[in-house]
Order: C-alpha cells, then sequence, then structure tokens
C-alpha cells in the first residue's frame, strides 16, 4: 500500500512490444527525480518543510515537482512555458502551487530564456526561495536509481539499449549512469529536436515547431555528453507520425518525445535484432491532442522513413538524422563540434 499518490504515479509500466522492443510507459516521469531531490534537501536541512521551491518547466517537471511538494509539506512556484495547458494548471493551483507563465514567444531559446530570467527576478526579491535547477543541479539524477533497479529486474540481460529524450539530462542520463554501475555495457541514444543548442543543431530550424522538453536553447549542466553513443535528430513531423503509429499498432497513448523515442528505436532493434531495447514514454498524450493525434492522417508510414547518417555536426539533415557521439565531451561555449 502506497502512503501518498505520488509514490503509486512514479513507476513506469514496462511493456513489451516486440521480441527485443520494450517501451516503459509513465504517467509523468520526473517525480523520480523530484521526490528523490526534494527529500534529499529535507533530509540535509538545505530546506525547511513549509518553505518554497521553484523551477522552471515545461509540463512534465512542474507536475512532478508539486506533487513532491505535496507529500513533503513543501510549497511550489512554477515560472511556466507557454505549453503549460489548462488541465495542468488547473491541477497544479489545486496541489496548492502556483503558476506563471512568460508571454508567448516564437522560439525555444526565447521561451528558456525568458523563464529563467524571470526566476532570477523572484531569487531577488526572495531569497528566501529555493531554486531546484532542474537544468543544472546532479541532486536530479538521485531519484532514477529505483528505475535502474527496475528495468534491471524486467528486462533480464547484460546488453541493453536505452533510447529516450536528452532534454534536461537527468532522465536518460540518470537511468544510464546507474545502469553502468553493474551494466557497463548498456547503450545511450539520445533524442535532439532540430534548434537545439545541447549537441549542437541550432542552426537548423524545424519549420513546424521544437519538441518542447527535450531540447534546450541555453547550456544545461545536467547534461553530461560523455554518458551518449548515439543522437538522432528528429523533426516535429516524424515524432507525429511516431507517436500515432505507436496508439495505432500498440495502443500505447504518449506524448511527442515518445513518438520520436519510438521511431528511433524501432529504427535500433532493426540494426541489433539481438540486443533488447528500451525507448521511454516520460508522460501520456492528453496535452498533445490537438496538436498531434488529430492531425493522425497526416503521419508517414514509419517504414518509409529512415536517418541520413552524419559523421559530424556539420552534415546534420532535417527531417532525421543520426551520428555516432561515441560518448565524446562538448564544450557549447567554445563551440567545437566533435569530429
Amino acid at each position: 500500500m502506497y502512503e501518498h499518490i505520488a509514490d503509486a504515479m512514479k513507476t513506469p509500466a514496462i511493456v513489451r512490444l516486440q521480441d527485443n522492443l520494450y517501451v516503459a510507459r509513465f504517467e509523468t516521469m520526473k517525480i523520480y527525480s523530484t521526490l528523490a531531490a526534494v527529500r534529499h534537501l529535507i533530509e540535509s536541512g538545505k530546506v525547511r518543510r513549509g518553505g518554497t521551491l521553484i523551477d522552471s518547466s515545461s509540463g512534465i517537471y512542474a507536475y512532478a515537482l508539486a506533487l513532491a511538494c505535496h507529500q513533503y509539506g513543501m510549497k511550489c512556484h512554477i515560472v511556466g512555458s507557454t505549453t503549460v495547458d489548462r488541465v495542468l494548471k488547473v491541477q497544479l493551483e489545486i496541489l496548492g502551487a502556483t503558476i506563471e507563465q512568460v508571454d508567448p514567444s516564437a522560439s525555444l531559446k526565447l521561451d528558456q530564456k525568458q523563464r529563467v530570467e524571470r526566476i532570477q527576478e523572484i531569487l531577488e526579491d526572495r531569497p528566501d526561495v529555493h531554486w531546484m535547477q532542474q537544468y543544472h543541479s546532479d541532486i536530479h539524477y538521485l531519484g532514477y536509481q529505483e528505475f535502474a533497479d527496475l528495468v534491471r529486474k524486467e528486462i533480464h540481460s547484460d546488453e541493453l539499449t536505452v533510447v529516450g529524450g536528452v532534454g534536461s539530462g537527468a532522465s536518460t542520463g540518470g537511468l544510464v549512469t546507474h545502469l553502468r554501475k553493474s551494466l557497463p555495457d548498456v547503450e545511450l541514444c539520445g533524442i535532439q529536436p532540430f534548434g537545439s543548442i545541447s549537441f549542437g543543431s541550432e542552426g537548423i530550424e524545424d519549420p513546424e515547431v521544437i519538441i518542447a522538453g527535450i531540447g534546450s536553447s541555453i547550456p544545461f549542466r545536467n547534461v553530461h555528453y560523455e554518458l551518449y553513443d548515439r543522437i538522432h535528430w528528429i523533426s516535429f513531423r516524424h515524432a507525429m507520425s511516431g507517436s500515432v503509429e505507436l496508439l495505432r499498432q500498440h495502443a500505447v497513448f504518449a506524448g511527442l518525445s515518445t513518438g520520436a523515442g519510438y521511431l528511433a528505436a524501432r529504427w535500433e532493434a532493426r540494426r541489433a535484432p539481438d540486443r533488447p531495447h528500451l525507448f521511454i514514454a516520460s508522460d501520456t498524450g492528453h496535452r498533445y491532442v490537438d496538436a498531434v493525434f488529430t492531425r493522425h492522417a497526416e503521419a508517414l508510414p514509419l517504414d518509409q522513413l529512415a536517418p541520413t547518417p552524419a559523421h559530424n555536426l556539420q552534415e546534420l539533415t532535417f527531417p532525421w538524422s543520426v551520428m555516432e557521439w561515441k560518448r565524446r565531451s562538448y564544450d557549447i561555449n567554445e563551440a567545437e563540434n566533435p569530429r
């Protein structure tokens, strides 16, 4: 029996879709991260129950942090993206969180920049508020030990390829960091949208939309580039097609980043049929109904889609590229493309 709904919600269902392809289907993934982070802050004395925690979010993290604050008796304030929809906003308010959204912007870069600037303004006026820094604090890696234990229990193999969105770096990075403690040969394939500064595709624009949550317009210190074996850059239209096909073929209703993960994981699984592949469905598809699922007639046949291999970042090609990253480092500030 669970003592709080957050403990029940954090655990994913791991479903086998075909011989070597699995999905970890979450209701909302980052509860692992926020529960462990908030508990650690309280136990270490860095925050006190009743205090206020603040962070920026495009959706998933906001809900997870609000749940963790509800469980541990903390106040929660979210500086949200315009992608935080009415349904989520109402839930946050009833949970006791306060939320303010930045003005609508035409780009991920401006949206994230505005959110961070607003947090800085709040911190100047409210020194008692603790900034969670999901993009920069390695405290967010702690919670994924439990997820790694579940994966080892459910998928019995010394070999595994994990596929998932890069985002802040903590989810895929945290999972694989803990998995490699006992399984050093675990591969990690990251998903990036075009236009993201992480992994260097900021010069290529997606004409439709940036996939919120898995890209970045500012450097994220929680992205540890040396963890990643391959990177897939996937367009909105291809990700949308993956989300629709995942629901059609396997009845899994999940978000846009999951559609990109499914597309990449299918391709990876066909390349290595003897190796199990696990992709991450970080949230459900409800907030993507209008932007994605009502457009199901526009979905492209996945069997006709394939990535263009790139040997360096100058060769990235829209709408889908893949590159062997080989666990190399990358310094955004130096803007040196790894070879």
